[in-house]
Order: C-alpha cells, then structure tokens, then sequence
C-alpha cells in the first residue's frame, strides 16, 4: 500500500527538527456550492532544518517519531525569498 503524500505550507518552524505544515482542501458546500476552504496542521520531520516560513512542501506519511508527529518532509518544491535589505543606507 503506498504511502500518503500531500502538499502543503510551511507556517511555523520554531522546533527543532520539527515544521507545522498547513494543508488547504477546497470543496464546494452541499446545498449552496459556494466553495469551502478548510485548513489542517501537521507536523512533520524536517531533519537538516532547512524549511523556511512560506515554503511549499510535499510531505509523506511515516511511522511515528514523537506523540503528534508522524509525517516526514520529502520535498521543498517552492521556496519563499528573502528581500534582502531593501532600504539601503545612503551616505
């Protein structure tokens, strides 16, 4: 049975080893398709830290590391940019 994968946005990277991954799902609602937006966290294992706040990320289901984290980082897919120092001094 394969694994699950799913793709989602890096939105906190405060712990070691350790990136909260926010998962959108879109569906349209029952009776007034008006789309539904629905957000879920997971945690997942990031072993080199090398995650930034506002990366894309695919993430695939392992066996358990700690109590809530039982997803594993394969793949940083899209990277966020820093802008380095925009307002530069003038002398």
């Amino acid at each position: 049975m394969p694994r699950k994968e799913i793709v989602g946005k890096v939105v906190s990277n405060k712990m070691d080893k350790t990136v909260v991954v926010a998962v959108e799902t879109r569906f349209p609602h029952p009776k007034y398709e008006k789309p539904i937006v629905k957000t879920k966290k997971f945690k997942a294992h990031d072993g080199d830290n090398k995650c930034q706040i506002g990366d894309i990320v695919r993430i695939q289901e392992c066996r358990p590391i700690s109590k809530e984290k039982t997803w594993l980082v394969t793949e940083i897919t899209g990277r966020v940019h820093q802008q380095l120092g925009l307002a530069e001094e003038s002398n």
